[in-house]
């Protein structure tokens, strides 16, 4: 028995010789090699399956720079599976195939249609037929190596997408065949669904999201308006793309508008009055001059700050302020008497500059937490209302803790 005969012979790509049958044989046995090897296979043995989804194969230029590549060296073989293990899934396709095909192709179309371009007349193959053991795997492998491609165009996969739900559909009924389908792709439900839906919109636009010229996401939107409106036609719902983009696109810039004028309006500075700890009127950022106080006479409820002397008064009804302002005020009593509910004030914090803004009239309830409130939310504005109810916030958790530990 020759050497050959006990080993085999090795391949490599570009240089594959086929081994003995007792020889490959005996190195499956011994697991040396596995269950299917590289082979060199005539081109006109071989034939393209019509199940791939791929159209697109490259120009006439690309074709033969990529065929030359090939004559060079074939860094990547081609997949087949023999004839007779293909017709037993589609045995409708043996016309298609053609009767001197032993081959059919699963992966390496690019590279067979090249190759034949430039007239070569061998390729290396992995033939396998344990890829059909049924049509949902065969389907699945077709787009294994397609579905990641850059040059593999949104319908394209589309239609790989589809034909493998139908085959899923025929194997194992309707119902569930895109969840199973998009198990197969590890993708998820949804995505499949929304590949098929590519394939609702009118054959223009299949054009357009084929030459990249609408993206995949506007295609997604175009379905879901058909949808909705089956009897838009191509000129339609481009139409409306357009419009919806130039709306987004005025929201955006409008909403930019309005960030950059809130950005320049923090950058300001603006007098803003708040209180200080002892109750007088102070400025919480830039520094502005001290308003002389008004007559007594012409003060008002709604013009009205804290008293100077912070005396025990409540808020005035609005009929009380209406008939103040026609009479004049009388200055109220001393006080005999101090309450507990209000603050006396710190003498030694008072300073006269801080005290010439302020506006006597309606004095400032402290015991009442209703009337504070409404009192303050009157006379400030916004922004300082704002940090006023943050600091009381703050002051709150700190109240809070005190009697959340006594209580536990």
């Amino acid at each position: 028995m020759s050497i050959k005969d006990k080993v085999g012979e090795s391949s490599s790509f570009g240089r594959a010789r086929s081994r003995s049958e007792r020889g490959r044989a005996k190195a499956l046995t011994e697991g040396s090699i596995p269950a299917y090897e590289l082979v060199r296979l005539p081109l006109d043995q071989v034939a393209a399956t019509p199940l791939n989804p791929r159209r697109n194969f490259g120009s006439a230029e690309e074709m033969t720079r990529f065929g030359e590549e090939l004559r060079e060296a074939q860094l990547a073989a081609c997949v087949a599976v023999t004839r007779p293990a293909y017709l037993k899934l589609w045995p409708d396709h043996e016309s298609q195939i053609g009767t001197s095909a032993l081959y059919v192709l699963v992966n390496g179309e690019r590279r067979f249609r090249s190759a034949i371009h430039v007239g070569l007349d061998k390729l290396d193959f992995v033939v396998r037929d344990d890829l059909a053991a049924t049509r949902e795997d065969f389907v699945d492998h077709l787009l294994a190596e397609n579905l990641d491609r850059e040059d593999f165009d949104v319908i394209e996969r589309a239609r790989g997408v589809e034909q493998l739900v139908s085959v899923c559909a025929e194997d194992g009924g309707e119902r569930g065949s895109r969840s199973r389908a998009a198990k197969r792709l590890g993708k998820d439900r949804s995505w499949v669904t929304n590949q098929l839906a590519l394939l609702t919109l009118p054959a223009e636009i299949q054009v357009l999201l084929s030459a990249g010229e609408v993206s995949e996401r506007d295609g997604r939107t175009l379905a879901r308006s058909l949808k909705e409106d089956p009897d838009q036609g191509a000129a339609q719902l481009l139409d409306q793309l357009s419009k919806a983009k130039e709306s987004a696109e005025q929201r955006k810039q409008e909403e930019q508008r309005l960030l950059a004028a809130g950005r320049e309006a923090l950058t300001q500075d603006r007098p803003v009055e708040t209180l200080s700890a002892d109750n007088n009127s102070s400025s919480a950022g830039a520094q502005t001059p001290a308003a002389s106080p008004a007559p007594a006479e012409e003060t008002s409820s709604d013009s009205s700050l804290l008293s100077a002397d912070n005396n025990e008064e409540s808020l005035t009804s609005q009929d009380d302020t209406t008939n103040r302002s026609t009479k004049p005020e009388t200055p109220p009593p001393p006080m005999t008497a101090k309450s507990d509910s209000v603050p006396e004030p710190r003498e030694e914090h008072v300073r006269p500059e801080a005290s010439q803004g302020v506006v006597t009239g309606v004095r400032f309830p402290y015991d009442n937490a209703v009337q504070a409130a409404q009192f303050l939310h009157d006379r400030m504005d916004d922004s300082q209302f704002l940090i006023l109810v943050d600091i009381l916030n703050r002051m709150a958790e700190g109240r809070r803790a005190p009697a959340k530990v006594a209580a536990e």
